[in-house]
């Protein structure tokens, strides 16, 4: 384990609280110490989170990401949509390394944080797939083998919806990160959609909920751009 320099005992004392949150082996905490290293370093030339986060980079967005895996426990293959910095796609397949026959497939159409999502997957040695393409490019790519669909800060809720659909239709399950504003993305997706929603708040905090579908139904076809956003 990288050894905390000083000057990042804040950071430290937030890391500390993330696992107490979130507990995962050593190893899963040795693998996510050079994702973070490694976002710290290209958090200065390419904005990967927001720079207001970054002394609880740990609790705000890494303990956030894990507390997913015990909403699906069983999932193997999941899609990360829009995964942008790693959120929660990277932390995930951190976690599941160890994990047989375990993928997260990391769906980004930034070309530069595509790279970044490929070097954090290499120096990790996470259970991970990038993919440089939008969101409508990606589904037949990936095939319908999959358990579980995430996103995180990417798009109102009706548009996850319909990204997620051809997943759910096919049985995985979609775990989307939203924050104080959900009953009101709730609502509006409600017009678009036929879905029985769960709703979690986060371990972290705050005012942020995960929002569970494992059902969706179109309500209305031609109400609902998809749109090729990630």
């Amino acid at each position: 384990m990288s050894k905390i320099q000083p000057a990042n005992l804040p950071l430290a004392a937030d890391k500390a609280e993330a696992l107490a949150l979130t507990p995962v082996s050593p190893q899963t905490v040795e693998r996510l110490d050079r994702y973070v290293a490694l976002l710290l370093e290209w958090q200065a030339k390419t904005n990967l989170v927001a720079p207001s986060t970054l002394p609880h980079l740990w609790t705000r967005h890494i303990a956030d990401s894990l507390q997913l895996l015990d909403l699906a426990p069983s999932a193997k293959i999941w899609v990360d949509l829009g995964s942008g910095g790693g959120f929660p796609g990277v932390v995930l397949a951190c976690a599941l390394a160890g994990t047989p026959d375990a993928d997260v497939q990391l769906v980004e159409r930034n070309a530069k944080k595509a790279a970044f999502l490929r070097e954090a997957v290499r120096i990790t040695s996470a259970a991970a797939t990038v993919h440089l393409a939008g969101i409508g490019d990606i589904v037949d790519r990936i095939g319908s083998r999959v358990d579980c669909v995430t996103a995180r800060a990417l798009a109102p809720l009706h548009q996850l919806v319909g990204f997620a659909e051809p997943f759910v239709s096919n049985g995985a399950k979609a775990l989307f990160l939203k924050g104080q504003d959900v009953e009101a993305e709730l609502t509006e997706a409600a017009i678009y959609w036929n879905i029985e929603p769960r709703l979690y708040s986060s371990r972290t905090g705050g005012r942020g909920w995960i929002v569970e579908l494992d059902r969706i139904e179109r309500r209305n076809s031609s109400a609902i751009t998809h749109g090729d956003r990630a």
